[in-house]
């Protein structure tokens, strides 16, 4: 009986040890001196998966007939737009900017941009700029989802974030409008253009864990190591999943 309770006991120290490792964990920002970047390309290697083209089945004359799909942008040499590239174990760095905006637009029934990247504690801005009803929906499980039909009488519906989370939206009504919200605990997150490009700026010197994010390709990981004052050049390459 008497090890039994200890057992016991020492499970929920463990468990509780855990948590409370959990809740003091806060990314920590400041002023960085002598700080580095990373920058890179993102590309893929290999056959690209198949990506079908929207069923633009609703709202032609304001949305059109036919769009070019958003989960797979790729260049000529094979180069990918809209990977999410992010440090994942930085815990002290530049400022995190929970005073800033970042915009999620409705425009000809396509959300722009496909990725937004948002901070915790920020604000999102959700806009539609079409003369027709969409109905926002957020499919978060960390944060408060959104679901809210917005005609245009109703330009802005402004959503905020408590936790990292990559979260899938779209319209309900338009069922083909996809996008990502991005929503991050430290700065250290950028979206590849359309050259499959990012930089990552201002990065206290060390050796960190990088993730490369999309949403049909694999999800890879690197270890990066960042000098004072130096850039750190990463070529990165996805394949399909």
């Amino acid at each position: 009986m008497k090890m039994t309770v200890c057992v016991k006991t020492a499970l929920i120290l463990v468990a509780l040890s855990g948590t409370s490792a959990r809740l003091s964990w806060a990314y920590e920002g400041g002023a960085v001196t002598d700080g580095g970047s990373i920058s890179g390309t993102v590309k893929l290697n290999g056959a690209a998966p198949e990506v079908k083209a929207p069923d633009i089945n609703k709202d032609q004359e304001v949305c059109g007939k036919t769009k070019p799909s958003d989960a797979l942008v790729m260049g000529a040499d094979k180069s990918i737009k809209f990977a999410v590239v992010r440090l994942t174990n930085i815990a002290k760095g530049k400022k995190l900017e929970t005073a800033a905006k970042s915009v999620l637009d409705q425009n000809k029934c396509h959300f722009d941009p496909h990725v937004v990247v948002v901070t915790v504690g920020g604000t999102l801005q959700i806009k539609n700029s079409d003369p027709i009803t969409h109905n926002v929906h957020t499919f978060s499980i960390e944060n408060d989802p959104v679901n809210k039909a917005q005609p245009k009488s109703l330009p802005l519906i402004e959503a905020k974030f408590t936790a990292n989370e990559t979260i899938k939206t779209q319209c309900d009504i338009h069922k083909w409008m996809g996008a990502w919200i991005m929503a991050t605990d430290n700065p250290y997150v950028a979206v590849t253009d359309e050259h499959g490009k990012f930089s990552l700026t201002d990065v206290p010197p060390g050796t960190y864990k990088m993730e490369i994010w999309h949403e049909t390709l694999s999800r890879e990981t690197k270890e990066v190591v960042v000098k004072a004052r130096a850039d750190t050049a990463v070529a990165v390459e996805l394949k399909k999943k």
